[in-house]
């Protein structure tokens, strides 16, 4: 009878110890469980890819879920822009950058995201996210009232026999030229980008010039007869705020 008795307390002692290994801290065998809300339902991160361009923003998903949410933001466009949305925003993205940004939405409603640069959302660059909530549509693109351009002709008249190197530094918002006036004849435009933002230098009429990021520069070479000549920026509202200037070719 006794040995009877100590089989049945050995076994249970057994069983005991397995149940120990499978729920005690440390034990052989471990359950986890997913990190919870304070709501007692698993959290969970919504990951969204933004696409910037001239000048919309394509959003992978335009609803989402309350919680998390992380924007990756890619700028696919030929000039800077960011992104801002619940508060937070992007630095200044030049063309092929990215960044990151997370948002946490603690309540169901219509979250407003836009560009900040300085005309990029009235050309379009805006628009709105429904968490947890169906999203307005999306708005036309704003219309310009033309639908093509016509180049301008290039400058007429007898070009004289001068090779001269004119050096533009672009920064915000002004070109520095080197000289401002100079014989008619071969130019060369030696063109660098020391601001901050994505300029261009366009000789009106003659050449347009490329889209340069920061740090960027082009050289390019033109015939020019005797005539003034007028320099801007491209990039939109740039010329609004004084990107422009002048070139006087004397014969």
């Amino acid at each position: 009878m006794r040995r009877g008795v100590s089989v049945v307390v050995l076994s249970a002692l057994a069983v005991g110890g397995l149940a120990a290994g499978l729920l005690a801290p440390g034990g052989g065998a471990t359950i986890r469980s997913p990190m919870k809300t304070h709501t007692g339902r698993a959290s969970k991160v919504t990951h969204v890819t933004v696409t910037a361009k001239e000048f919309s923003f394509k959003l992978s998903k335009r609803k989402v879920p309350k919680g998390t949410v992380v924007f990756t933001v890619v700028n696919k466009g030929k000039i800077s822009h960011d992104f801002k949305i619940g508060g937070k925003k992007t630095k200044t993205l030049n063309p092929g950058q990215k960044a990151t940004l997370r948002v946490v939405f603690k309540k169901k409603g219509r979250f407003a995201y836009v560009c900040t640069l300085p005309g990029h959302a009235r050309l379009g660059m805006k628009g709105v996210l429904g968490v947890d909530v169906t999203p307005p549509k999306p708005a036309p693109p704003p219309t310009t009232g033309t639908t093509t351009t016509t180049p301008p002709p290039p400058p007429t008249g007898t070009v004289g026999t001068a090779n001269t190197t004119v050096t533009v530094n672009m920064f915000e918002y002004r070109f520095d030229l080197s000289q401002s006036s100079v014989p008619s004849g071969q130019v060369t435009f030696v063109i660098t980008n020391k601001g901050e933002e994505v300029h261009n230098f366009d000789l009106v009429g003659v050449k347009p010039g490329a889209l340069l990021a920061p740090g960027q520069t082009e050289t390019w070479t033109v015939s020019l007869p005797p005539k003034g000549y007028t320099g801007v920026c491209d990039v939109p509202f740039h010329i609004d705020r004084g990107m422009t200037t002048s070139l006087t070719v004397t014969p």
